[in-house]
């Protein structure tokens, strides 16, 4: 499995297949991550949405992708990380789901946000490194995920988790591709 690190919008990369959603529970419009799928996919999602809120912690949900230039958007509800028990486990739980679904649905090419460190409050490098783990054991049982572009905001959270996949770069396969890229979008 490939991976990649890019500085750009989660909801500008039409050459993935699926883009990551951290979603809050009502499955809504919201700020972040989640205001940016919602806005470039259209009302369209939050409607056919509505049907399964509220996600509970550590659940992933796949749906159409309706305006957005990929084909599905797959959202996940991590747990906020100053109040709820257990929010490692939260996460490493719903990162699981995420890509336990794209294995279901045969993607090949996912695109991760930096899930939970805007109102989520998970310390930033703390989710570079939980988020490496489990992309750690999804490559090691994925057939179908073939690459995972992080999507961050800015050049100091690429760097975070250029630096977590590098970390756990000795306990990857050696045939993994860590690289990092500027996007200009």
């Amino acid at each position: 499995m490939k991976l990649e690190v890019v500085f750009g919008s989660i909801a500008m990369q039409p050459d993935l297949m699926a883009v990551v959603n951290s979603a809050n529970a009502n499955l809504r419009l919201g700020s972040g991550v989640a205001g940016a799928i919602h806005r470039a996919a259209g009302p369209d999602l939050e409607a056919y949405c509505q049907p399964f809120a509220p996600l509970p912690l550590g659940k992933a949900l796949i749906t159409p992708a309706f305006n957005l230039p990929n084909q599905w958007v797959i959202h996940v509800r991590v747990g906020h990380y100053l109040n709820h028990a257990e929010p490692i486990s939260i996460f490493e739980t719903g990162l699981r789901e995420v890509f336990a679904l794209a294995e279901n649905h045969q993607i090949s090419s996912v695109g991760l946000p930096a899930i939970g460190t805007g109102m989520f409050k998970f310390p930033p490098m703390l989710a570079a490194r939980v988020t490496a783990r489990v992309l750690k054991q999804v490559d090691q049982n994925t057939k179908a995920v073939e690459l995972v572009r992080l999507c961050v905001a800015s050049e100091h959270m690429a760097k975070l988790y250029l630096s977590a996949l590098q970390q756990s770069e000795a306990e990857l396969d050696p045939a993994t591709d860590h690289q990092f890229h500027e996007d200009d979008q």
